[in-house]
């Protein structure tokens, strides 16, 4: 009879060992449960800090007068009476002649 009361107790312990490491809620998925929180959370702290750049820009663009000027100059160009604009152009690379192009010039002088 001992026997088969320890029997038993082994089979339930096998039976819970099997449940806790394979089974729905396992180890295995709190692991991964874990590092989605963690994914996440970091997420929402990269997207907080963008938030509060943001309210502060927003402050800024309503409050002071000074960032209004500072992106107008940037992203449309403004210049105010009296001064001068000045723009440096550069050629590009591409522009000069490339030794693949003077290669084909000097085939089509050859008969």
């Amino acid at each position: 009879m001992l026997r088969w009361v320890a029997l038993i107790l082994i089979l339930v312990l096998v039976g819970l060992q099997l449940k806790l490491w394979s089974g729905a809620g396992s180890m295995r998925d709190v692991d991964s449960l874990r590092i989605a929180v963690k994914k996440q959370t970091d997420e929402n702290d990269r997207l907080q800090q963008r938030n509060q750049a943001l309210g502060a820009d927003v402050l800024d663009l309503k409050h002071g007068d000074q960032a209004v000027e500072a992106r107008a100059r940037t992203e449309l160009g403004l210049i105010k009476p009296g001064e001068t604009f000045y723009q440096v152009v550069e050629t590009p690379a591409a522009a000069t002649t490339s030794p693949a192009a003077a290669s084909s010039a000097a085939q089509a002088g050859q008969p």
